[in-house]
């Protein structure tokens, strides 16, 4: 009897094993939610300002690169002399006036690439509704520039209730882990190969410096444990890959990575 009731509760160890082994390879940390704004066709620009500032300094984790003009141009303050954003953007590209060149630069970075720097920015439709990339737009301009976004540019549904229309690009369905990699902008802090910029640990030999658990727990939390030695970019890589990779996706990278060593 006791021998049955052994080979049963190591049957129901197993189990709740597996489905813990599971449980730990989805995404289950909360990225920044973007907030709902009740923005609608009469909206002022004091109010798009406002919550452009929020969603730029929290859900749309913009500061992450270009608040310090190492990965990206610095949008806060002066860039080569330039001035701030709102006074250097309607001269960035020939007959594209300011807002025009903002709305781009947001949802098709790789169209313009500032001299100096790489193309490593996302289409921000992928993680921020179109109400709050006007909202950012408005915040720009207003860093030494005038403020041309209205309610106007927000897609409104017939009672004037702002909408999530014009929706960014699907969802990558992609296993394929260079392309993960591209994709999420990786490379645009992580060496691979011998190349690339020296921001974030080097993904060369990194599965022979720590276990597919770290690098897994580092990609969804990464500030729980910086890496010596970059302690001085603490806080940049973004926090919402728990939301934007599927499981499997997730699973390849770790997997991906813990192999190279």
């Amino acid at each position: 009897m006791w021998a049955t009731n052994l080979k049963v509760l190591a049957l129901a160890l197993a189990v709740v094993g597996f489905y813990t082994l599971v449980a730990s390879i989805i995404p289950q940390l909360e990225s920044e939610v973007p907030e709902e704004l009740a923005l609608g066709d009469d909206v002022t620009p004091e109010q798009l300002v406002a919550a452009g500032e929020r969603v730029f300094n929290g859900a749309g984790q913009c500061t992450t690169c270009h608040g310090l003009g190492t990965r990206a141009p610095n949008l806060l303050t002066d860039h080569a002399g330039e001035g701030a954003i709102g006074a250097r953007c309607g001269d960035r590209v020939a007959g594209q006036g300011c807002k025009a060149y903002l709305y781009a630069s947001l949802t098709d970075p790789g169209a313009f690439v500032v001299a100096g720097f790489g193309n490593i920015m996302l289409d921000q439709r992928r993680q921020l509704p179109e109400d709050q990339i006007w909202a950012i737009i408005a915040f720009l301009q207003s860093l030494g520039g005038d403020v041309t976004v209205t309610g106007a540019d927000l897609p409104t549904d017939a009672g004037g209730a702002a909408t999530p229309a014009a929706a960014g690009p699907e969802r990558s369905t992609t296993t394929d882990p260079m392309a993960l990699l591209q994709e999420n902008a990786c490379l645009g802090c992580h060496a691979i190969d011998g190349a690339g910029p020296p921001i974030g640990p080097s993904f060369d030999g990194i599965g022979g410096r720590i276990s597919a658990d770290r690098i897994r727990s580092g990609i969804l939390d990464p500030d729980a444990e910086i890496a010596d030695g970059f302690e001085q970019f603490a806080g940049m890589m973004p926090k919402q890959f728990g939301d934007q990779l599927s499981a499997a996706q997730l699973e390849t990278l770790v997997q991906f990575l813990a192999g190279r060593r």
